[in-house]
């Protein structure tokens, strides 16, 4: 029995039919670009969370609420 995925398929379905020097490059710029939002993004909810930890004890120094609760 023959391996379905041989080097002559492999290198037809990265050709895409002439198209693959347009088609992996965008594809791996939208890989990246997607990995670097997903980064960006949990940068950004640590520093939120981190100011919200921060907000939340300014308030309960102010309020003079023991609970901490506003």
């Amino acid at each position: 029995m023959a391996d379905a995925m041989d080097a002559g398929s492999l290198s037809v379905f990265m050709a895409m039919g002439g198209y693959g020097a347009y088609v992996w490059p965008a594809f791996v710029l939208t890989a990246g670009v997607m990995i670097a939002l997903l980064i960006a993004s949990v940068r950004s909810l640590k520093a939120r969370e981190k100011d919200l930890l921060r907000l939340r004890a300014e308030m309960k120094l102010t309020s003079g609420d023991p609970a901490g609760e506003a």
